[in-house]
């Protein structure tokens, strides 16, 4: 390449005694990236904009571009390393190689500052590096040259993707060949940049979500599972304290350590709702179906009879009924019986003290029809949709009074969901709520 070329593309790099180790390359705007391309590689370059943003992952996203762009671009192993920590550190997230193993792989990391990386980083300039053993006999601290060196490979192209001026990812490409990559490549890339970075951060970003739900339903199930059993420990002191087996408590002492139950009853009921949803959002809930399962006898009974302690408490009145005599499904006792006693629990905590609440089962066309009525403040129309997402609540004072984490009614969707059922509710502003449930007969297994 003439000096007058090389001044034009920016090359600074170091020169050996038989070629350039590595140079950068402008990506000028007023270059147009297609010139001098025939007309199949345009085609090919629009055929894989149109379809860069349609992949479900990063991962499949970088195997359909790797796949994609083999005709445009001597390729033997391409990566893709994310720019973090305010540009000082590369990490590679992505990697697909020829070679049977790959040494440079997911998780490597290198500082960005006072490597060759830097000046692509900060100023976005694609770097070509033409003989990788040269390089290496250069700049011999590279531990990332050293183990492409190690896989075969002798030259390489690393990229910028760049968005609103700044670099979010690098993406290399290597070959066995030395002298591989030259300004067309670069050309190339510079076509295909805008829409591949795009799909490439909104990829990584709803990785970077999904990875920080799972990290944090962990760490919610297992504070939840560690404060559990001092919990229920400290409940069953209590109520033995209560019943008189240690002697004759005076009434203020009843009182305290009354107080005292009801607390850890609460606390209790809200680890339950935490253990349930990590369970729930990762993955390892599983209907266990039972045939006959008779529904008043199996779910009702048993959620009256755990809830019937708050009912006294409030002074509320409960009716049970279940038309047109007994009434037996198909479906997970266990998994129902979070969702009954979810409604009833809700029923209770935000029904008016000393108030009604009636809970119904009926057989349809359709499937069970479980029914929860309570009298109180209800919600109004525009806060129904609030009901049933993750920790979602009403923001309405009279409401807003009673504890909660506002997430049993999203745990008893998603229950529902997988009986292939519904759950839906309907009320009265300041008057009264209804909670419904249908059970299809078939549910999901």
């Amino acid at each position: 390449m003439k000096g007058r070329d090389l001044r034009r593309l920016g090359v600074v790099g170091k020169l050996c005694p038989m070629s350039i180790s590595f140079r950068y390359l402008d990506l000028s705007e007023s270059v147009d990236p297609l010139s001098g391309m025939s007309p199949e590689e345009k085609h090919t370059i629009d055929y894989i904009n149109q379809k860069v943003a349609s992949a479900a992952s990063l991962d499949e996203l970088m195997h359909f571009f790797y796949d994609a762009t083999r005709s445009l671009f001597p390729c033997d192993r391409m990566s893709l390393a994310f720019v973090e920590e305010q540009g000082r550190r590369a990490v590679a997230h992505w990697t697909r190689s020829e070679f049977a193993e790959s040494r440079l792989t997911k998780g490597f990391t290198g500082d960005i500052g006072g490597s060759s990386l830097e000046n692509v980083v900060r100023e976005g300039r694609p770097r070509l590096i033409g003989d990788l053993e040269a390089y290496l006999e250069d700049k011999p601290e590279s531990e990332s040259s050293r183990l492409l060196v190690a896989e075969g490979l002798r030259s390489s192209m690393t990229c910028p993707l760049m968005l609103e001026g700044r670099v979010v990812a690098l993406l290399f490409r290597s070959s066995v060949m030395k002298g591989a990559y030259q300004e067309e490549h670069v050309r190339k890339h510079m076509a295909l940049m805008e829409r591949l970075a795009q799909a490439v951060e909104k990829a990584y970003r709803i990785e970077q979500l999904e990875s920080a739900n799972r990290a944090y339903m962990e760490m919610l199930g297992f504070v939840a599972h560690e404060l559990k059993s001092p919990l229920a420990s400290l409940q069953t002191v209590g109520r033995t304290l209560l019943d008189g087996y240690v002697g004759e408590l005076s009434p203020e002492q009843k009182e305290k350590i009354g107080r005292m139950n009801a607390k850890a009853e609460g606390l209790l009921a809200l680890v339950g709702e935490y253990l349930n949803l990590a369970w729930i959002e990762s993955g390892e809930m599983e209907i266990q179906a039972v045939d006959d399962l008779d529904l008043e006898k199996k779910i009702f009974s048993p959620a009256v009879e755990d809830l019937e302690p708050q009912l006294n408490e409030r002074g509320m009145i409960l009716s049970v009924r279940v038309d047109q005599g007994p009434i037996s499904l198909r479906g997970d006792p266990s998994l129902l019986g979070v969702v009954l006693r979810n409604l009833l629990g809700n029923a209770i905590k935000y029904g008016k003290p000393g108030g009604k609440i009636e809970l119904n089962a009926a057989r349809t066309n359709e499937g069970v029809h479980i029914r929860v009525f309570n009298e109180g403040p209800g919600f109004s129309p525009e806060d129904r949709d609030l009901l049933f997402k993750r920790f979602s609540r009403i923001r309405k004072p009279e409401l807003m009074k009673q504890k909660g984490t506002g997430v049993g009614l999203y745990v008893s969707w998603r229950i529902v969901q997988a009986h292939g059922g519904r759950i839906w509710a309907e009320s009265e502003p300041k008057s009264w709520a209804r909670f419904h449930v249908l059970l299809r007969d078939k549910p999901l297994t």
